[in-house]
């Protein structure tokens, strides 16, 4: 969490997390939202007869984006989101391997046009993450700096299972520590750490299992004060992790989870 990148051409090594996704219920007040609350700037796109893609983006560089869902997910029951992608050297082996894994392909393997080829996966506990191998987008063109996705961490009941499938799939190591009364581990891609994983207590209430994007803030207190004004929920108010940051888990006003941290060493 408290590694920095900042990088003009982004390369992401397979098995890091490259780009953020919302879908939500109701695009336009999700932008209005994370525009005022991030200062993010935003380039609608079309897709299909009458969808929209907003590029979400921070000194002309994307970010992630947003979508309002179409019917088919709805209709389904998916509640809004935030959908971590992870960069692979080829969608449709990692895909397989990820099944023989024990894992469910919620979409196979398809062609984004020439822009990349990605999969959605959930995780053999219930977890959803997408698999992305970059064709002319990498992901992200700028993160772990204030106002943009800086770590990605993995809510789960069965960190053994989960935590089995994603070192078999990504070849991630895991370094377990123990934090007060929670055990936390950080994946390691390499020597770069690449996500977390923990098993929400009690206190927390009922939670399927998911991916929480945390963008990294100057202010976390400051940040969920202006995030409450615009409409969002605190699930978890702001909290210290030492040698790490202070950070808070919010849910927008349609209702997808995220967090944000204000990092201990921030870039300088």
């Amino acid at each position: 969490m408290t590694e920095a990148r900042m990088q003009e051409s982004p390369e992401y090594a397979p098995g890091t997390f490259c780009w953020v996704e919302l879908a939500t219920t109701d695009g336009e007040a999700a932008k209005k939202f994370y525009t005022e609350l991030f200062g993010w700037s935003f380039d609608d796109k079309p897709i299909g007869p009458d969808g929209v893609y907003t590029m979400l983006q921070q000194d002309g560089r994307d970010i992630g984006a947003l979508f309002q869902m179409p019917a088919e997910m709805t209709s389904q029951g998916i509640p809004p989101n935030w959908l971590s992608y992870a960069s692979v050297a080829s969608a449709d082996e990692t895909a397989a391997k990820a099944k023989e894994l024990g894992a469910t392909l919620m979409k196979e393997p398809f062609d984004v046009m020439d822009v990349g080829r990605m999969a959605v996966v959930q995780d053999p506990t219930g977890a959803v993450f997408a698999l992305w191998q970059a064709g002319s987008n990498k992901g992200a063109g700028i993160a772990n700096v204030p106002n943009s996705f800086c770590w990605n961490e993995l809510a789960t009941p069965d960190v053994e299972k989960a935590g089995d499938f994603y070192t078999g799939l990504f070849g991630w190591g895991k370094n377990v520590q123990q934090m007060g009364p929670m055990t936390y581990t950080s994946f390691m891609n390499g020597e770069r750490p690449a996500g977390g994983m923990y098993t929400p207590p009690p206190e927390m209430g009922e939670m399927p299992p998911h991916w929480l994007v945390y963008f990294a803030v100057d202010d976390t207190d400051a940040m969920v004060a202006k995030a409450t004004e615009l409409g969002a929920k605190t699930s978890a108010p702001p909290m210290d992790i030492p040698g790490t940051g202070r950070f808070a888990i919010l849910q927008d006003p349609q209702g997808a989870a995220f967090a944000v941290i204000k990092l201990a060493n921030p870039p300088t």
